[in-house]
């Protein structure tokens, strides 16, 4: 077969002790003669299923007894609504950081004007876009009387992150959906955690939410039965039949996980990956990074060609795709190039795409 190295930025290349798990799986599923895709989520082999998931998530990421975790289909952008619809009372901000930031305002703002609030009742408190989002704000102030101030923490369009647990004086939200599990985690400083799965957790088609107990029915407002976070803790996120296939292929991922070492030793992994790649991008003439060093994010990493060799960036593109590169290219709205070097990446994968820089190097720098 083909060797590829998968840089996605999501769906995402997943561990390959996680996809035998799976395949089998789909043959006979725990011994029941049935394919997991068959089963019944109301079955007792089934409830071990999410049980096991339940608990692999508190002992990763050390997740207190008074937070509820969560496995819901309508991946992150439907946590956007969801958010807004359990938490928002009359105030809400933002940290706008990169689209999905922006994404997740907009519904805040919607939800808040058929509410009858005003335009500034969700609002940004700082953003970057004034330089494509290739910062982290700072020196903002949060307000002591906001329902929740929310955060992305991690940006995979244009490759800044989040790297700490700040402290904040009012409920902190954030969409931690590319960069969960790659590093530790106070989750005692959130109010919610939330994300999809697809980056480094398992495939596309569940999301997770961490929520912490008092956050339950905090709006006096209507919400829809399937919107209200409180309808899934009671469910035990199985109100409706859940996403079992995603679900089954995330226990397998932290199974993984956690065999390595993990999340601690998958930092440290995640670390030396990203000091590889940048380091490359850092010392070749023909690339520079378009993220502020200081926030250069360790899952995404964004750089372009060099203006004197913008030209040739078709011509990479190619080289790299001709030594199996799969996924590189940048965003729209950044252009260049994009690595995703998400958990299951290799320091393997990683080398061979430092390779291919160094080859394209010599093939056009005397």
């Amino acid at each position: 077969m083909k060797k590829a190295y998968n840089f996605n930025a999501g769906p995402c290349k997943l561990p390959k002790e996680a996809i035998d798990a799976t395949i089998e799986a789909l043959k006979d599923f725990n011994g029941t003669g049935m394919p997991v895709i068959s089963v019944s989520h109301r079955s007792k082999e089934w409830e071990a299923v999410m049980e096991e998931c339940r608990s692999l998530w508190r002992e990763l990421l050390h997740v207190p007894d008074n937070y509820h975790i969560l496995f819901l289909g309508g991946g992150a952008s439907l946590q956007f609504l969801y958010v807004a619809m359990n938490l928002f009372d009359h105030k809400a901000a933002y940290l706008e950081t990169g689209v999905w930031a922006k994404k997740s305002l907009a519904e805040a703002r919607g939800l808040a004007k058929s509410r009858g609030f005003g335009d500034d009742a969700a609002y940004a408190i700082a953003s970057s876009a004034d330089k494509t989002y290739s910062y982290i704000p700072k020196g903002y102030a949060i307000p002591s009387d906001l329902d929740y101030f929310h955060i992305t923490t991690n940006n995979t369009i244009y490759g800044t992150e989040i790297k700490t647990d700040m402290d904040c004086p009012v409920p902190l939200v954030a969409d931690m959906s590319s960069d969960i599990m790659s590093r530790k985690v106070d989750v005692s400083k959130y109010a919610v955690i939330y994300g999809g799965a697809q980056k480094n957790v398992g495939p596309a088609g569940v999301a997770f939410v961490i929520i912490r107990d008092d956050m339950l029915n905090r709006v006096k407002t209507y919400i829809p039965t399937m919107l209200n976070y409180k309808t899934h803790v009671d469910g035990e996120s199985m109100f409706n039949t859940p996403p079992v296939f995603a679900i089954y292929v995330m226990v397998e991922t932290l199974k993984w996980l956690k065999s390595i070492g993990g999340v601690e030793k998958m930092h440290e992994i995640n670390t030396k990956k990203s000091e590889l790649l940048y380091g490359e991008i850092d010392r070749n003439k023909m690339f520079v990074g378009t993220a502020a060093k200081e926030d250069r994010s360790i899952m995404n990493h964004c750089f372009v060609m060099a203006p004197e060799y913008k030209a040739l960036e078709q011509e990479y593109m190619d080289f790299a795709k001709s030594k199996g590169m799969v996924g590189i290219k940048g965003h729209r709205s950044v252009g260049g190039f994009r690595a995703s070097l998400y958990n299951a990446c290799t320091i393997e994968d990683v080398q061979a795409l430092v390779d291919s820089m160094q080859e394209f190097e010599k093939m056009h720098v005397k």
